[in-house]
C-alpha cells in the first residue's frame, strides 16, 4: 500500500509548559555571567544576568505607565537592544506585542494601530528615508485608543524607564502569576498581496516553543552566539533568533538596524559568531562581496537559511566557503510560530539543498488535494498543511479570515503547493496562486529557478507567469546576470533549456534586472514582477 503524504514529528523532549518570562528566568537563573545580548552599532553588550535587569526595569516601567493584561503595545523599529528589551518586556505582564513592520507608510500604520487597538506605541525616530515621528504625527488624530508614544532615540523613552521606580518588583511578579502559557503574546501581520495585512496572533506556547525546538535541531547551547541580520518584526528575527537564544543561554549579536553584507560579517568575526541567519538573497550579497574572502568566519558552524527556496548552488558556496558546514534549512509560515519543517544537523548535501527537511518535534504535516482536501500518496504535489501547538491562535479579531486558513480539524492551510518524498522530507515546489498554467500543463517555477541557477551567466533568477493571449500564462525568467556586461540572451537560455527541460517549461520571455522588488524582511515580491512585466506584455500587445 502507497503511503500517505502525513508525517509527525515524534521527540523524547516534551513541550515547555511555562511563559516567555519564566523561561527567560531560567536561563538568568544558569547563565548570570554569560553574555546574552551584544548590539555591535550601539555598543551594548549585556550579561543575562543585566539583560535580565533591563528587561524588569521596562516591565515595570509599562506597569507604571498604566499597561493592563492584554493591552497591544506597538513595536515600530528597526533592530536595536531597545526592540529586543521590548519583545521580552511586553511578555513578562501579559502585554501583547504588536509588530510593526519599518517598511510601512502612513496609511498602513494608521490601519495597524486601529485594527489592533494599540494604546502603546514603541517607535525609532527615523530610518533611512522613513520619518517615524512624522507620520505617527500625521495618523494620530485618526487613532483614539492610541494613548502614549515613546521614541527611542530621545527623552519619552527614559520617561518610560522613569516610570518603573513607581513600581516595586512584587507589583511585577503578581503580574506574572496572573499569566498562563496559552496567552497571547504577539500579534504579526502577515502581509497580503490583495487588501490588508491580517494580524496572527500568537501565545507563549506557540512561539516559545518553536524557537527552543529550532535550536534544539541545530543543537544550541551556552556556547552559541547568533547573529541575526533578520528583522526582529519578523518570526524569523524574534523566535529563531532571540527566543532559540535565551532558551538556551545562547547570545542574541545584531550587527546593524537592518542589513548590511559587510556589517553581517564584520560582527560574525568580531564577535565569534557560531550561527548566522538569513534569507537566500542576503547569504547571495554576502557572498558576493569584493572582499568576502578576508573575513575570518572560522567560528562559523552553523546557521539557518529560511524565508523563501534556496537556491542549491548558494547552499553549496554557504556550506564551502562560510564554514557552515550544519547550516538548517527552516520551512514555515508566520501562522505556525513559524517552522514546520527543518533540517537536521547529519542530513547529507541533498537533503539540505533539495528539501526543507522534514517535520519538527510535536507538530504534523500533510499534503492534500487543493479542490477535495484528500491526504494525498507521497511523491504527488498537493497543499502542504500543518497542526499542533505552532498554529496560531488565530487572526486578530477577524474569525472568518481564521476559519478559512484554519480548518474544523486545526490544520492550517498554508497555500504552498509540496511533495513529501517516500523519506518523508518535503519540497516546496511552489505557491498555488505562483503556479503558471500554461496550455492547460502545470509549471511549478521553482524547478525552472533552480535548473537556471547553474547557468553560468545568471547570478539569480526569479521565475513568474505572465498574460498571454494563446496559452493563457506565459513564462517569464527575470534574471540578475553575473556580469552587467555580458548578460545572457534570451537565445542562450532556450538552447541551455532544451535538452534538460520538458519544451512547455522553457522560459519564452527574458527580462535581465538589476534587483528584485523585496519586502523589508528580504523576501522576493513575484507578485511586482507579474504586475509590472505582465502589464509591459499585455501593453505590447495592446
Amino acid at each position: 500500500m502507497t503511503e500517505l503524504s502525513y508525517a509527525h514529528g515524534t521527540g523524547t523532549v516534551p513541550l515547555i509548559g511555562d511563559t516567555i518570562g519564566r523561561s527567560l528566568d531560567r536561563a538568568i537563573a544558569a547563565w548570570p555571567e554569560r553574555e546574552a545580548l551584544v548590539d555591535v552599532a550601539q555598543g551594548t553588550c549585556w550579561t543575562y544576568a543585566e539583560f535580565g535587569s533591563a528587561v524588569a526595569q521596562l516591565a515595570r516601567g509599562l506597569l507604571g505607565s498604566g499597561v493592563a493584561k492584554g493591552d497591544r503595545v506597538g513595536i515600530w523599529a528597526v533592530n536595536c537592544a531597545e526592540w529586543v528589551l521590548v519583545q521580552y518586556a511586553t511578555a513578562r505582564i501579559g502585554a501583547i506585542m504588536v509588530n510593526i513592520n519599518p517598511a510601512y507608510r502612513a496609511h498602513e500604520l494608521e490601519y495597524v494601530l486601529n485594527q489592533a487597538g494599540i494604546s502603546v506605541l514603541i517607535a525609532s525616530q527615523t530610518h533611512r528615508s522613513s520619518d517615524y515621528r512624522a507620520m505617527v504625527d500625521a495618523v494620530r488624530p485618526a487613532c483614539p485608543g492610541l494613548r502614549s508614544v515613546h521614541y527611542i532615540e530621545d527623552g519619552s523613552w527614559d520617561m518610560l524607564l522613569d516610570a518603573a521606580q513607581r513600581v516595586p518588583d512584587e507589583q511585577l511578579a503578581a503580574r506574572e502569576a496572573e499569566l498562563s502559557c496559552d496567552d497571547p503574546v504577539n500579534i504579526q501581520y502577515t502581509s497580503g498581496t490583495t487588501g490588508f495585512p491580517k494580524g496572527a496572533t500568537l501565545s507563549h506556547h506557540n512561539i516559545l516553543n518553536n524557537g527552543y525546538f529550532v535550536g534544539e535541531l541545530i543543537a544550541y547551547s551556552e556556547q552559541d552566539r547568533i547573529c541575526i541580520p533578520v528583522p526582529f518584526y519578523h518570526c524569523f528575527g524574534m523566535v529563531m533568533g532571540n527566543l532559540a537564544a535565551t532558551s538556551h543561554g545562547a547570545c542574541m549579536v545584531i550587527p546593524a538596524p537592518s542589513f548590511d553584507a559587510a556589517a553581517t560579517l564584520r560582527a560574525v568575526e568580531q564577535e565569534r559568531c557560531t550561527s548566522l541567519y538569513g534569507v537566500p538573497t542576503m547569504f547571495i550579497a554576502e557572498l558576493n562581496l569584493p572582499d568576502f574572502a578576508t573575513y575570518d568566519l572560522s567560528s562559523l558552524r552553523t546557521g539557518i537559511m529560511a524565508g523563501s527556496p534556496c537556491p542549491v548552488e548558494v547552499m553549496k558556496r554557504v556550506v564551502a566557503e562560510m564554514n557552515m558546514a550544519e547550516v538548517s534549512i527552516c520551512y514555515g509560515m508566520t501562522e505556525t510560530s513559524p517552522v514546520s519543517t527543518q533540517t537536521r544537523r547529519d542530513d547529507d548535501l541533498e537533503r539540505r539543498t533539495g528539501t526543507v527537511g522534514r517535520v519538527l518535534p510535536h507538530v504534523e504535516v500533510k499534503v492534500i488535494d487543493p479542490v477535495t482536501g484528500v491526504t494525498l500518496p507521497r511523491g504527488e504535489a498537493g497543499e502542504l498543511c500543518t497542526r499542533g501547538y505552532s498554529v496560531m491562535l488565530g487572526y486578530w479579531e477577524e474569525p472568518q479570515k481564521t476559519a478559512e486558513a484554519v480548518d474544523a480539524g486545526r490544520w492550517m492551510h498554508t497555500g504552498d503547493l509540496a511533495v513529501m518524498r517516500e523519506d518523508g522530507y518535503v519540497q516546496i515546489v511552489g505557491r498555488i496562486k505562483d503556479m503558471i498554467i500554461r496550455g492547460g500543463e502545470n509549471v511549478y517555477p521553482r524547478e525552472i529557478e533552480e535548473f537556471l541557477y547553474s547557468h553560468p551567466k545568471i547570478a539569480d533568477v526569479q521565475v513568474v507567469g505572465v498574460p498571454d493571449e494563446r496559452y493563457g500564462e506565459e513564462i517569464l525568467a527575470c534574471v540578475i546576470p553575473r556580469d552587467p556586461a555580458d548578460p545572457p540572451t534570451l537565445e542562450d537560455i532556450t538552447a541551455y533549456c532544451r535538452e534538460q527541460l520538458a519544451h512547455y517549461k522553457i522560459p519564452r520571455r527574458l527580462e535581465i534586472l538589476t534587483g528584485f522588488p523585496m519586502t523589508v524582511s528580504g523576501k522576493i515580491r513575484k507578485v511586482e514582477l507579474r504586475r509590472q512585466y505582465g502589464s509591459e506584455h499585455a501593453d505590447e500587445r495592446g
